[in-house]
């Protein structure tokens, strides 16, 4: 997401890096640049403006922080406007004190509200909460049935009413409300109809619905792909319903990001989550001080420490740390990191969120999507001796191994030659951090302890 504007930005700031000083001609030269930037990416206007003139304010005169350049004070002070712009922080999802609570989610037609609904009950169901999805959407022909399809797939029950009953949607949603009650569902999302702001029957429908169930959350799906037009729309809602937030779906597609920029200063409603991909788990949190790094190219250590900690089972870790301390890492092991690995999503995201990685660099670097996956077949075309002693590994059996997962001799060879090489690195690593030192899965594992909000303190350098 933002990759345009992200290459754009860093472009200016690395500029101005390679100055001594910074002059006001440099800062308003920069932020010509900057406003340009923010403009191709389809931010409102408006918002540009004041975006500009607060940080010129800020960064000329602006007395210089002891540990930090001219350069890097500017680069600061634009990190901490769009930090302000996309909200300050994070907006969660107030929890009603007597459950359930009700989410609506609402928004254009082909704006992911399904799906994403489909998104928010796994969300909440891996944090052991118990959702009720409800099929509010009784135009679009097959919304029903593929919300039911999502329920099947995340093992989420979904609400309906049979056809012949021919109840309106706001009715639909009560009844859910009734049901979950009953059957102890604690988050309760009501799927409504896509529909336009300028449809006054339809406007006027949710807000029947708002006033009959009074849900304590009312979001805005907003396709990111949208643009400029999002705020328009977004304006229309939020005077007719009062939305709690916004939901920007949709963030991995070709998109300029304007809308996210421009949707909160606009309406001064929070965004809230963010949908990066098709998958049902590809739902992030909206925290305006990562996305804001991630655009300055800065990267967003928290996130993928958080990833990895989703990913990572801790138990398997306790257990290879016990066997790294005695030198042993074997190809079950090896195996066991790269399903790991797959569960933090593909590489070339996980990438992204390293500091100074910018989509030059990521154009620079070959990734193979299919790369684990190749490995993954050799390891598991081997039988449970050869994993555990790779060394019995004969031509023979090397043959019967590149025959069953579908590469060549060599290619085996080659695999085995590169784990050699990294177990002989691991057992080399793990002697020169022995003796009391923290070995290298404790330090992991602190990191991941890490709170929320928290400095890492690490540095990237080309």
């Amino acid at each position: 997401m933002f990759e345009s504007l992200s290459d754009k930005l860093q472009s200016v700031f690395q500029r101005l890096r390679g100055k001594g000083r910074v002059t006001e001609a440099d800062v308003n030269e920069a932020m010509r640049e900057v406003r340009l930037a923010l403009l191709e990416a389809d931010v409102n206007f408006k918002i540009v403006k004041d975006f500009i003139t607060r940080v010129k304010e800020k960064a000329v005169g602006t007395d210089v922080l002891e540990s930090l350049s001219p350069a890097q004070q500017v680069v600061k002070i634009v990190h901490d406007e769009l930090v302000a712009l996309l909200g300050g922080t994070e907006a969660r999802i107030e929890m009603a004190p007597t459950p359930p609570t009700v989410i609506m989610l609402c928004g254009l037609q082909g704006s992911g509200k399904t799906t994403l609904t489909g998104k928010l009950a796994l969300y909440y169901k891996k944090q052991g909460r118990n959702p009720l999805m409800v099929a509010c959407d009784i135009y679009r022909p097959a919304a029903i049935k593929q919300l039911q399809v999502l329920g099947e797939q995340i093992k989420v029950p979904v609400f309906t009413l049979p056809p012949e009953l021919d109840k309106a949607p706001p009715t639909i949603a009560r009844a859910a409300i009734q049901q979950a009650q009953q059957n102890g569902n604690d988050i309760v999302l009501l799927d409504t109809a896509g529909r336009l702001h300028i449809d006054e029957d339809l406007m006027d429908e949710l807000g029947q619905m708002k006033a009959w169930v009074k849900p304590h959350e009312i979001l805005l799906v907003v396709d990111a792909m949208v643009g400029q037009d999002a705020v328009v729309f977004a304006q229309e809602f939020n005077e007719k319903l009062a939305l709690s937030g916004f939901v920007m779906t949709k963030m991995d597609g070709d998109t300029r990001g304007g809308a996210a920029l421009s949707i909160r200063g606009i309406t001064g409603v929070p965004i809230k989550f963010l949908g990066v991909g098709e998958k049902l788990d590809a739902l992030e949190p909206f925290y305006p001080d990562r996305l804001a790094k991630r655009i300055l190219g800065m990267g967003d250590i928290l996130s993928l420490i958080e990833k990895a900690q989703e990913a990572v089972d801790e138990k398997k870790a306790q257990e290879l740390e016990k066997k790294l301390s005695v030198g042993r890492f074997d190809l079950n092991d090896f195996l066991d990191q790269m399903q790991q690995m797959k569960k933090m999503g593909p590489l070339e995201n996980i990438m992204k969120l390293l500091p100074g990685m910018n989509s030059a660099m990521l154009d620079n670097v070959q990734i193979d999507p299919k790369l684990l996956a190749r490995k993954e077949a050799i390891v598991q075309s081997m039988t449970p001796a050869e994993r555990r002693d790779p060394g019995i590994l004969n031509g023979s059996r090397r043959r019967r191994i590149a025959a069953g997962s579908g590469h060549t001799v060599q290619e085996v060879n080659q695999f085995l030659n590169e784990f050699e090489q990294m177990r002989k690195m691991i057992r080399t690593m793990m002697a020169q951090t022995q003796g009391g030192k923290m070995n290298p899965m404790s330090a992991v594992r602190a990191l991941k302890k890490m709170p929320k909000g928290g400095k890492t303190g690490w540095r990237f350098r080309r």
